[in-house]
């Protein structure tokens, strides 16, 4: 791989360019075309740990979504110094910094965009769903599970929300036609972690690109298109590295935050799990970063705070911050010639000074906000969502634009559908035999559940449910 492929600025719609009086590079007009999108805008009411929760402080898809977009371009700016500076890569060019930062930060606002409401809980009821469904329900007198091919059922069973975020802002942020946001390959490339069809998902291989699927059967041709313009070829795009540890690094530590902030887990509390920690494990720097938080407690003791514990764990998190992008930073550096060539197949926290810390948030977070009784009661809640919204509209779509009849609850159903997801399944659709036209009426369901804010979902639930 190459950086002047890697940073295409090509489009998928080709598009006539604006004259010279827009000094916008490609990648500050993807920018723009994302934060003006609803799609975008509707991160707000998505779940990021806590579904629903009226506190100002918790974050949601939006804010997680904006920490991450931080968090990217820090990265990108401080490896692509280190790519000049310390590989000494002489095709990396200096302007490519400044597009990598862009891509980056893009990337982060969107990588979320198409996850399902109530979090990561979201996707797995859907895959559930899929799994214990489509092999009872009949069209024209088959199991559905007979008739979609492989990939198509696979699509279901292993239904992801990465893969979601591709196809939204490829074909269904319907702006001009089915093209979606009509971002740069460059852009799109950097969002698929796993350059992998359902069918080729191997979490025994031991390489990260094969953990999850990467797009749709639906959206095969787009992906081979941006695969083909970024040279990358069933390989990962090297930013993608950055772009996941930009994630990894924003909900480890946003999700203790606001753990703490929620009660769940006391600083007191967090300190002891953090000095416990695999203490045969624990090197210097592990052991000096805990100790910084303790420092901080102190300081906030002494100003007299009135909660030097959140003052403690909040500037703590901005100092672990900074000492995880310094490893991904190394970690980049010392396995820079792999990345490139596609050989490397782990997160970019292997090997590194925080590796262990990375561990252990992950761990506490777990123990202390997602395994505790009102996360699993939510949970309980979104997969009864789930459940009926699915047996609802998947019933409605069976029959629908078919020869078969619908009853008037069926044909109500279809119509509180999105018209723009209808019209996007109607171009999809043209001229695909059967067997397609079934998969993509499925896809339909999930494209419409997944653009719902938390509320909607609830609230939908409700009113059809003739709750009050």
């Amino acid at each position: 791989m190459n950086w002047t492929t890697l940073l295409c600025d090509d489009r998928i719609r080709s598009y006539k360019k604006s004259s010279s009086t827009d000094l916008r590079t490609e990648f500050e007009k993807d920018y723009h075309r994302i934060i003006g999108s609803a799609s975008f805008r509707r991160l707000q009411d998505k779940t990021q740990v806590f579904p629903l929760d009226r506190s100002d402080f918790v974050r949601t898809r939006l804010t997680h979504s904006l920490e991450v977009s931080s968090l990217a371009k820090s990265l990108g700016q401080n490896i692509s110094e280190s790519i000049r500076v310390n590989v000494k890569d002489d095709t990396f060019l200096p302007e490519h910094k400044a597009a990598v930062c862009d891509i980056l930060q893009c990337a982060g606002l969107i990588h979320d965009i198409g996850n399902p409401p109530f979090g990561h809980f979201g996707e797995t009821s859907i895959q559930d769903w899929f799994k214990q469904n489509l092999g009872r329900l009949m069209f024209k007198g088959q199991p559905i599970s007979d008739i979609l091919k492989p990939q198509m059922l696979q699509d279901f069973y292993h239904f992801e929300g990465n893969t979601q975020a591709f196809r939204v802002v490829t074909r269904l942020h319907f702006l001009v036609d089915e093209h979606g946001m009509n971002l740069t390959k460059a852009l799109l490339g950097t969002i698929i972690k796993y350059p992998v069809s359902s069918l080729g998902i191997d979490k025994k291989s031991g390489n990260i690109r094969t953990k999850k699927m990467g797009y749709f059967y639906a959206d095969k041709d787009n992906f081979e298109d941006v695969q083909r313009s970024t040279g990358t070829l069933g390989m990962r795009h090297p930013l993608t590295f950055l772009l996941e540890a930009a994630d990894d690094i924003a909900y480890k530590t946003a999700d203790i935050e606001d753990a703490v902030k929620k009660g769940c887990i006391s600083y007191e509390r967090l300190l002891q799990e953090l000095k416990g920690f695999r203490p045969g494990q624990q090197t210097e720097q592990y052991q000096r970063i805990v100790s910084w938080l303790e420092e901080r407690f102190g300081k906030g003791v002494q100003r007299d705070y009135s909660r030097p514990d959140l003052y403690a764990v909040q500037n703590w998190v901005i100092s672990a911050q900074g000492q995880m992008i310094a490893g991904v930073t190394d970690c980049f550096t010392e396995n820079y010639d792999a990345v490139m060539d596609g050989s490397y197949g782990k997160d970019m926290f292997a090997g590194t000074g925080v590796e262990l810390l990375m561990d252990a948030l992950g761990d506490i977070a777990f123990r202390y906000a997602f395994d505790t009784r009102p996360i699993l009661k939510l949970e309980i809640a979104a997969q009864t969502i789930f459940s009926f919204l699915l047996e609802r509209f998947v019933d409605a779509v069976i029959p629908w634009d078919t020869d078969l009849p619908m009853t008037q609850v069926q044909d109500k159903m279809v119509s509180l559908i999105s018209d723009n997801y209808k019209k996007i399944y109607s171009i999809c659709s043209k001229d695909k035999d059967e067997a397609e036209k079934l998969y993509l009426r499925l896809l339909l369901v999930t494209d419409y559940i997944c653009g719902m804010t938390d509320s909607y979902a609830k609230d939908l639930y409700q009113e059809l449910n003739g709750i009050v």
